[in-house]
């Protein structure tokens, strides 16, 4: 059964499945209701910034929305069989709309998960970024005397390889970010480095702390619990729309090109 919560600025948190078309329309920024996620949390970092926030997993206005946030907490098949029994995987790999990640929500981005959770064979994801999920190290992990799960705070270290960047540094979901900011993680389960890597963190060894394609991107970290920094990030997203992405993106490719141009002309000269 579909349920929406509308939360704006000072309101309490409350299921409100009675939310009339026009108040819905009033939220620019849709967070799916996986059905299994922990929404509480990213539901008040949104509302602490004065975002009006649509928790729904109404088709219809998912895709109308300005951006749309995928949270998850759990494991990656309970949570994409939840997006299954609802209809949304094709809705979700349909989106063009800025879409943001977080922890498990960046790692279903991905195409397989190694998360088993006890099953025989890996998770299909979404398949929106090339990319596969496998568990953190653990041999690295032991020989540096570190736990499993990764938990606590640490630092980002901003790729200059980051789609959709104004500049070569950074990716517009970090902007006024520092290089060596502290955010907070928990999690068994990463992302490698790789061409779309945004932003990279160690832990017994690099990883992807944020990943992007296009529209999506998706961070490893818990913004919502990252403090002024993660703050600001969730701030970067809430100005996002998609007509700036796509500007960012042509930017990027235009950027891109020149540099492939100069390249074979330089190529060329030796």
């Amino acid at each position: 059964m579909q349920q929406d919560t509308l939360l704006t600025a000072g309101q309490q948190l409350t299921a409100s499945p009675q939310i009339t078309a026009n108040e819905s329309s009033d939220a620019e920024t849709v967070i799916i209701d996986t059905g299994c996620a922990n929404l509480s949390s990213v539901r008040f970092a949104f509302e602490r910034l004065g975002a009006k926030v649509l928790v729904t997993d109404d088709k219809a206005k998912i895709k109308a929305a300005k951006r749309v946030v995928l949270p998850g907490v759990g494991t990656a098949g309970v949570a994409m069989a939840s997006l299954h029994e609802k209809g949304l995987v094709e809705l979700i790999q349909g989106l063009t709309q800025p879409v943001l990640g977080v922890c498990l929500g960046m790692q279903m981005l991905a195409a397989i998960s190694k998360e088993r959770g006890g099953k025989g064979q890996d998770c299909e994801c979404l398949g929106i970024i090339p990319t596969d999920i496998c568990e953190l190290d653990t041999q690295l992990l032991k020989a540096e005397s570190l736990p499993l799960p990764h938990m606590g705070w640490n630092q980002l270290k901003l790729t200059t390889n980051s789609q959709g960047a104004n500049s070569p540094n950074v990716h517009p979901l970090f902007a006024g970010i520092e290089d060596g900011s502290y955010v907070y993680f928990v999690h068994s389960y990463r992302a490698p480095l790789s061409e779309f890597t945004l932003a990279e963190c160690t832990y017994g060894e690099g990883f992807s702390a944020a990943i992007g394609k296009g529209n999506f991107m998706g961070v490893q970290f818990h913004p919502e619990k990252s403090a002024a920094v993660g703050a600001q990030i969730l701030r970067n997203f809430l100005q996002m729309d998609e007509l700036q992405m796509n500007e960012a993106l042509m930017n990027e490719a235009l950027q891109g090109s020149s540099a492939d141009g100069q390249a074979g002309v330089n190529k060329a000269d030796q």
